[in-house]
């Protein structure tokens, strides 16, 4: 029967070829054609002879020929037919199809989503056909039946497509179905369709089965979709992620668990890739994902940016077109997220209103944790991120050799925050990734190299921490050696922080240790002053770090080791013998540097040749010799002072250190060197008795001598004068410290200081620049901060009665008292100023925050005691008293703590107060230590405001109120403790009246500051701003204001500029925040709308959706602060900065409420109507505001005029500042285009509410206020010229510029 279906089929005609498979029966036929199939013989020209004998133009033949179609598929799905037999017969299907009628098409694709809806396919390689099917069906112009109505070809493939999507796919075949669309032609909605409804099977799918699906789905995108495609494959990735790191940290195990993390991670790997390779065939999808993700930042911003996303911009860098957009979209998301950090934490507002989400620095550093999982792609992007964020944020100035930020103190943050995580990306990364650990260490180092005029402080910090990770790998690194040969060429504070940075690496590494030695020895002998300084530092760093036993005398260190024969073994107890041997060596180095300049020699010195050794001779010391003249310049050749002080210091630690441990030996080396000790002893006693009996005479430093900074004679008075003070600094801490509280030592330290006080005196009275330069050398004071501590305790705390009469001695002379304290705040200062202090330990943190704890321990003892009051009603002196002086000691220590010691304030507050038992120690929090301290000043600080007027001390109050301000930040905001200090800070301004602007200035900030982590100002600013106009009266004269008193702390004086500009300040913060969230509500309106439209019944389960209780927020702040400036701007204020400021700040306002409008231009798009509270607040500013800013314009424009109290001169002086002001800033034609703005968008609101909010709005009927340069500068001509003119004269200009004011006055009409 087949073979006559095959001869039939050569025929010409096809008539008797019909006419046989007529009289087949279909299941005869459909087992002809099977049994062909399956035996795979010549099946294709089988299938043709049956196609050619049923011509579609026959409904019989049209009907055999759907038949065959149906047999075909169901074959081909069987999974019985080879591969090949199958391809062979769909291609010969697929090129029959468009012969179909219409009808018959529709019947077709219906088979197949009944297939796909009864989970009847096999394989799905039938689905190759259906495809062809569709688009033949979209070519049918004939009106088809499909579904329930009458449809043209097009409409009936959208019908078909969009029944397809809403049946439910099997998971083995969604790929197949997915891969399908790609070869149909689809509209963008019947893309969306697709793109949907592939979307809604991630979840359902394996894990391993995503991959695939994403490259299909990639591939469709093609057709358009594409950011619903990214924003699909985003968006169920971040589900995923969250959903685990959510499961990994709950403690109780799911019982719906995810993939394990590695397969969870590689997946995400794998899509990567894929979606970098689409976007490189198709850039325009790359642009769709920048688009995308660049508008996700406006609302809110996790639900565009996450783990996953932030991989893939990390990939896309490796395409050149796409790598400076990635980064700048990068940098944005980070600073931003850090700016809105900061906003959220400095105000409770804010707080209340948004939730605080996940930080986009946590998200790079887990990208940065999940990139191990062979994420080589990401890793690149990583480095070049993190060295673009420490290029363009680290501190960017070098002040005093210290770095510093420049910028508000909210740029300072969020660039020290960047900077930061940068330095974390780097250092994460190194740790994980082996193979670019070389890479990110070159970069570093050739940074520190090459960058030597900007701060590299934050490269030195990253590579010590480096080398902390991983000493041993780096030990052999010839990039660090490298590094070595241009040490000559840095900085020296480059060169210390390198080499501290290395010291890890120095002691396991003998090859680096003998590479560095070598550097420094050549260095010693280079022309460049900063090279030898440069490897002084290097050996006093390698003397420092490499521990010497006490127990051995050197006399047994003789034998010559060489420093390549010097093991140090980091696993052992180190060899006191090679490492002193070691020492020694570098020591011989260090002889060098004794011919060197005084910069070199401050590390360095023998002191003999500069000492006079006959016991008569006075002075005891060669002066002359320390000082060097070239030709006309006068150089310090020898700091005499410091050779002394390093050798009291020694002999100090000689003494408590040494001698201990040789108790008991008899040895010739103890004796020899007790004689050495002894020796040094004597001479500094020596030094003592003849520097007190030296007059000034015998240093030929008296009164009468020159001390000019001009002549040379006086530069060496100068130079020799502080030599001499330094001398005596020295001899009093080394007094102090041998003389066991001994009347006589005690009397001699008296002394001392007395010969310190003459020359003292001296500088600051002839000196050019004395004040100048006695600052700049007390803070350089030579006293060790161990000694400030031991002596502030000694004066004011000793109370053993064995110490008293020696001590009274020292307590007598005030000058003594005072000198010892401010010593103690330059110390301080100088710590805060460079981050570490001069002497021994001044670079040892743990040392000086225990000196910071004692010397705070005695001042706030001191203050306390005897307050300044008390103090000088019994002593008038000049200067600050010493309560004063223990006051601003504690006010920097403070902040000194906050700045440096941070994580120990726990520590510090508990080294003031011991409050009990260690056991109840240990429950005390830090807030409730604060607080206890914050008490105490309060106390003081009301002590001084119940004093009468002219008694109040503003210095001492000014103090009191920056230390309030520095403890109060340790309050957590949530404690009574802290609304404590609210209420009482409240009281204070509330119901005490000071005419002292600074002390106004400086407590209304400390108000301010903590009223806003309490809750919003806006209330508070109301009120002061009725106190404002109340005393200081209305724009209008004939108007009498009713004055009100919420807070007495506003008085005339006060009320301008201080508490004006503080207020306005405030409303700014306040603006700031209410834009930042409408920026917020408009970004997730846009999000809104996109979720509404795929999951509309959420919006309606919702209870009351988190925008609308912003946007009540919004309205409630904008509402006040309209009433706060409808006070200001009928303030008479006095002309400047109060005026500009407030004019400025109108600005502001009405371009805040033009925002707002703007936002509810796009609600009402979205089908929602605009609240009753908008136009209340419309309404508010239709009359309260608008009216009075024009009246405010008037009254700034002809103020100066109208003034009859003024003379004329002082009128053309104010008219000229004021005409300045107004050609500067031009807040003026600002503030009146940002009042026609707003109109406009409310004009434009009320059509789109149909609400009428322009009912309280009276537009001006004239506003041209556009300053013309040319009639501007005539008129100022004029001014200048009129002012040398007659009374006549005068009259007659302001006659002619009576029709200007009257322009004005129509304006408001």
């Amino acid at each position: 029967m087949d073979l006559k279906i095959l001869s039939l089929a050569t025929d010409k005609t096809t008539d008797k070829l019909q006419e046989f498979l007529q009289t087949l029966k279909a299941d005869e036929l459909a087992c002809l054609l099977q049994n062909q199939a399956v035996k795979g013989r010549a099946v294709g020209t089988f299938l043709r002879a049956i196609l050619k004998g049923s011509p579609c133009s026959e409904e019989d033949g049209a009907l055999r020929r759907y038949k065959i179609y149906s047999c075909c598929i169901q074959l081909v799905e069987s999974g019985d037919l080879q591969q090949d037999v199958a391809s062979e017969i769909i291609g010969l299907l697929m090129l029959e199809v468009h012969h179909f009628p219409g009808p018959l098409l529709v019947d077709l694709a219906n088979d197949f989503v009944g297939a796909v809806r009864e989970d009847r396919l096999v394989n799905g390689k039938s689905l190759e056909l259906l495809p062809i099917i569709l688009t033949a069906l979209a070519t049918t112009k004939e009106v088809l039946a499909c579904g329930k109505g009458d449809l043209n070809g097009k409409e009936c493939k959208r019908q078909l497509i969009d029944t397809l999507c809403s049946v439910r796919w099997a998971q083995r075949y969604t790929i197949q179905l997915t891969s399908m669309f790609k070869d149909i032609h689809l509209t963008p909605e019947e893309m969306n369709l697709v793109v949907a409804k592939v979307l809604t099977m991630f979840p359902k799918l394996n894990l391993q089965e995503i991959p695939p699906l994403v490259y299909q789905l990639l591939v469709l995108s093609s057709k358009g979709s594409r950011r619903s495609v990214l924003d699909g494959i985003i968006a169920f990735f971040r589900d995923l992620d969250r959903q685990h790191s959510e499961e990994q940290s709950s403690d109780e195990l799911s019982e719906l668990v995810t993939a394990p993390a590695d397969e969870l991670h590689h997946v995400e790997g794998t899509i990567i890739l894929h979606i970098v390779f689409a976007i490189k065939l198709d850039c325009e999808l790359g642009r769709e994902l920048l688009k995308h993700l660049k508008a996700g930042q406006q609302g809110d911003p996790s639900k565009c940016l996450c783990p996953f996303s932030i991989a893939l911009l990390l990939s896309l860098t490796r395409i050149q077109r796409f790598e400076e957009q990635v980064f700048d979209l990068l940098k944005t998301s980070v600073v931003k997220s850090f700016k809105d950090l900061q906003l959220l934490q400095g105000s409770k507002f804010l707080q209340t209103l948004v939730p605080q989400r996940t930080c986009v620095s946590a998200m790079i550093l887990e990208v940065v944790k999940n990139s191990v999982h062979s994420w080589d792609h990401v890793t690149q992007g990583l480095i070049e991120f993190g060295f673009i964020l420490m290029d363009s944020y680290g501190p960017k100035k070098i002040l005093d050799g210290k770095s510093v930020e420049i910028g508000s103190s909210l740029s300072k943050m969020t660039n020290q925050h960047a900077c930061k995580l940068g330095a974390n990306i780097l250092l994460e990364t190194f740790k994980i990734h082996e193979m670019i650990r070389q890479e990110i260490l070159e970069q570093v180092l050739n940074r520190v190299v090459t960058r030597t005029s900007s701060p590299i402080s934050h490269f030195l910090d990253l590579f010590s921490d480096i080398i902390m990770y991983a000493p041993l790998i780096l030990q052999n690194c010839s990039k660090v050696t490298e590094t070595f040969d241009y040490l000559s060429f840095l900085p020296l504070q480059t060169v210390q922080g390198l080499l501290k940075a290395v010291q890890p690496l120095l002691k396991i590494s003998m090859s680096m240790r003998d590479s560095l030695i070598l550097v420094l020895r050549k260095a010693m002998f280079a022309s460049q002053l900063d090279a030898r300084k440069s490897a002084v530092a290097g050996f006093l760093l390698l003397l420092k770090n490499f521990k010497v036993l006490g127990s051995l005398p050197s006399s047994q260190c003789t034998q010559s080791i060489g420093v390549t024969q010097v093991h140090v073994d980091v696993h052992s107890r180190y060899s006191a013998v090679a490492n002193e041997t070691f020492c020694l060596e570098i020591i011989d180095s260090l002889k060098r540097c004794l011919g060197q300049q005084a910069d070199v020699r401050l590390m360095l010195y023998e002191l003999k040749q500069f000492y006079e050794p006959e016991p008569d001779l006075l002075p005891p010391l060669k002066l002359g010799a320390c000082v060097l003249t070239q030709g006309s310049q006068i150089f310090l050749q020898e700091p005499l002072d410091h050779l002394l002080s390093c050798i009291q210091h020694c002999l100090a630690w000689y003494k408590s250190r040494v001698v201990p441990l040789q108790q008991g030996d008899e040895g010739e080396e103890e004796e020899e060197e007790e004689e050495l000790y002894h020796e040094l002893d004597d001479m500094l006693e020596s030094i003592t008795i003849r520097m007190i009996k030296s007059e000034l005479e015998d240093f030929e430093l008296d009164k009468s001598a020159d001390f000019s900074q001009n002549t040379n004679v006086g530069v060496k008075n100068n130079i020799c004068a502080c030599l001499i003070m330094g001398v005596c600094e020295v001899l009093i801490e080394y007094n102090f410290s041998i003389g066991n509280f001994s009347k006589s030592k005690f009397e001699e330290i008296l002394s001392l200081f007395m010969c310190y006080k003459k020359f003292s005196d001296i500088l600051s009275e002839k000196a050019g620049k004395g004040k100048a330069k006695l600052a700049s050398k007390a803070s350089d004071s030579l006293l060790s901060m161990k000694f400030v501590s031991d002596l502030l305790t000694a004066l004011f705390r000793d109370s053993i009665q064995s110490h008293e009469e020696s001590l009274s001695i020292l307590r007598s002379s005030s000058e003594f008292m005072h000198y010892a304290v401010n010593v103690a705040l330059q110390k301080v200062q100088q710590l805060i100023r460079t981050g570490h202090m001069s002497g021994p330990d001044g670079q040892n943190p743990d040392k000086i925050f225990q000196n910071l704890c004692d010397i705070t321990r005695v001042l706030l003892w001191r203050y306390t005691s005897i307050p300044t009051s008390v103090e000088e009603s019994g002593k008038k002196e000049k200067g600050k008293s010493i309560s004063l002086l223990c006051l601003e000691g504690l006010q920097k220590t403070f902040s000194a703590v906050q700045q440096f010691y941070q994580p120990k304030v726990q520590q510090f507050l508990q080294a003031l107060d011991v409050m009990g038992t260690e056991e109840e120690e240990a429950g005390v929090t830090v807030t409730q230590r604060a607080s206890f301290q914050i008490r105490q000043f309060q106390r003081s600080l009301l002590n001084l405001l119940s004093s009468e007027e002219e008694d109040f001390n503003s210095k001492e109050a000014l103090l009191l109120i920056s230390v309030l301000s520095t403890l109060s930040k340790l309050l957590e905001p949530t404690s009574p403790q802290f609304v404590q200090m609210l209420s009482w800070t409240s009281k204070i301004c509330k119901e005490y009246s000071r005419e002292d602007a600074s002390f106004c200035k400086s407590l209304m900030n400390l108000f301010f500051s903590l009223h806003v982590l309490y809750k919003s100002p806006v209330t508070l600013l109301r009120d002061l701003s009725q106190d404002i106009h109340g005393q200081l009266g209305d724009i209008d004269q004939d108007v009498e204001i009713e004055k009100t008193d919420h807070f007495a702390m506003v008085n005339l004086r006060t009320a301008a500029p201080t508490v004006c500009l503080l207020v306005l300040s405030q409303a700014e913060k306040v603006l700031e925040e209410v834009d930042w969230l409408i920026t917020k509500i408009k970004g997730s309106l846009n999000q809104e709308t996109l979720s509404d439209e795929t999951t509309p019944e959420d919006a309606s389960s919702q209870a009351v959706p988190p925008t609308l209780l912003i946007e009540k927020a919004i309205i409630m702040q904008l509402g006040t602060l309209v009433t706060f400036f409808h006070e200001l701007v009928q303030t008479a204020l006095p002309s400047g900065s109060c005026v500009d400021t407030l004019l400025k700040d109108l600005s502001k306002i009405y371009s805040t409420l033009t925002a707002l409008v703007k936002y509810y231009l796009q609600v009402c798009q979205s089908s929602r109507r605009i609240p009753n509270t908008v136009e209340k607040l419309v309404k508010l500013s239709g009359s309260h505001l608008t009216p009075v800013c024009y009246s405010f314009i008037s009254y700034v424009q002809n103020k100066s005029s109208n003034n009859p109290k003024c003379s004329e001169k002082e009128k053309a002086a104010a008219s000229t500042t004021m005409a300045k002001v107004l050609r500067e800033t031009k807040p003026i034609p600002n503030l009146v285009f940002a009042i026609e703005q707003y109109e406009k968008f409310l004009i434009q609101l009320s059509k789109k509410s149909k609400v009428n909010l322009m009912l309280h709005m009276k537009l001006s009927t004239s506003r041209d206020f556009k300053i013309k340069g040319s009639v501007l500068d005539m008129v100022l001509r004029e001014d200048r010229g009129d002012e040398n003119e007659e009374g006549t004269a005068s009259a007659h200009t302001q006659q002619d510029r009576e029709p200007a004011k009257k322009r004005r006055k129509k304006c408001l009409s």
